[in-house]
């Protein structure tokens, strides 16, 4: 008998409603059937939909090279690139294949399976959507996962009962299955910490040191869920060699790490630091806000480990001048994909905000209370913004100090 694991989500980024006042909300289903294919290197998806209040039609931004074979109950076709199901008036199927390896650019793959294991995101199970329907309704969703029954599944849901995990994200109307997953034969680390369920996973034979992360967490996690205290209730770390990526990889409340990858940097700073700050605060660059995004997740990368006394004072400052001298090079921050010497430089620009405004607020307030201002917001990051945040937070006129860092 297959292990089956079900997850309550929501398969929906956005939702056009037309609200009745006063009336009660009908709701729908969305149940997803995901078969793991290993030896074919596919997931087969059924999504099946009933209910009250259904949606008139789903539209999936696809990718062509990846969802495959798309068939399904009342009419599906493609418009401008997207993927559209009509669903019939008394709901339906959806069937389609996903192709699960994905070369990332650079050496390396961001999803992979193999006859022992698959990882991958559960956004490359479900396609990103838009639903139309002809009244406010609310939706509940599960997700069965069919696998080896020698397989172990690791993913950053709550477990229900049983293989039954829920997603809540309080941000959406409706949620949908996002962050890392793990399937196969498994190592697997589970621990409480600051308030968080950490799992920290990766296939038999690969040589992530679980431990020495729970032991990294152990003295900094505080800090972060201190700078962040809209966290998860759950983590989800996941680890392995080649052929996956050779880097470090955020998701909702997940978090990839190549098993190369040393967990403190001889710069002072933490790769699996940075990937869990960017996952905390889950904000995205705006047109010209890369720099702020990867400076910020830089800049606590190398803080949280010198609040928790993992690395001395004199450290810290040396860990700056060493980032100083890598973005020293740089003649403009404002660029669409922020790369190592632009992070580099924005975390040093962050530092010197931070000290700015803490300074100016006697220590009340700095760089912290801005982190969190973005992680409430959940809206892409300019630099406008982050200005405009920074001042309100300070109370301090800004516009000099960002164009004399910023050259502009």
């Amino acid at each position: 008998m297959s292990q089956t694991v079900r997850i309550c989500a929501a398969a929906i980024l956005s939702l056009v409603v037309l609200a009745t006042p006063g009336a009660t909300a009908p709701t729908f289903d969305v149940r997803y059937d995901v078969l793991l294919v290993a030896g074919d290197g596919i997931a087969r998806v059924t999504i099946t939909l009933d209910g009250e209040g259904l949606p008139n039609w789903l539209r999936f931004r696809i990718d062509p090279r990846r969802h495959l074979g798309f068939t399904g109950d009342g009419d599906t076709e493609m418009e401008k690139g997207l993927l559209v199901w009509r669903v019939p008036k008394s709901g339906g199927k959806l069937r389609y294949d996903v192709r699960i390896d994905h070369d990332r650019s650079g050496p390396g793959k961001d999803a992979a399976v193999t006859d022992g294991w698959a990882m991958l995101r559960g956004e490359d199970l479900v396609p990103a959507m838009t639903v139309a329907t002809d009244a406010h309704v609310e939706s509940k969703a599960t997700l069965t996962m069919h696998v080896p029954e020698d397989w172990s599944i690791v993913v950053p849901w709550k477990r229900l009962e049983g293989d039954t995990f829920e997603i809540e994200q309080s941000h959406r109307f409706v949620d949908r299955p996002t962050g890392w997953i793990l399937a196969g034969k498994l190592g697997v680390t589970r621990e409480k910490v600051a308030g968080v369920h950490i799992a920290i996973a990766n296939p038999s034979g690969h040589g992530l040191h679980r431990l020495d992360i729970l032991a990294l967490l152990r003295w900094t996690l505080d800090d972060l869920v201190e700078v962040f205290p809209e966290h998860p209730e759950r983590f989800a770390i996941v680890g392995a060699a080649d052929p996956m990526w050779r880097g470090g990889l955020s998701g909702p409340d997940s978090t990839y790490l190549h098993t190369d990858r040393p967990l403190i940097q001889s710069d002072g700073t933490s790769p699996i630091l940075h990937e869990m700050v960017h996952s905390f605060m889950h904000a995205k660059a705006g047109k010209d806000g890369d720099w702020i995004v990867e400076g910020i997740a830089e800049y606590y990368a190398l803080a949280l480990l010198r609040r928790s006394r993992t690395i001395s004072k004199r450290r810290y400052e040396r860990s700056l001048e060493k980032l100083a001298a890598k973005g020293e090079a740089v003649d403009d921050l404002l660029v669409p994909r922020a790369g190592a010497a632009v992070s580099a430089r924005g975390a040093v620009i962050l530092a010197e905000l931070d000290a700015k405004i803490r300074k100016a607020t006697r220590d009340e307030k700095s760089l912290d209370d801005v982190a969190r201002v973005l992680q409430k917001e959940r809206t892409p990051v300019t630099t406008q913004r982050f200005r405009e945040i920074a001042q309100d937070v300070s109370g301090l006129k800004l516009r000099k100090f960002f164009e004399q860092k910023l050259g502009r």
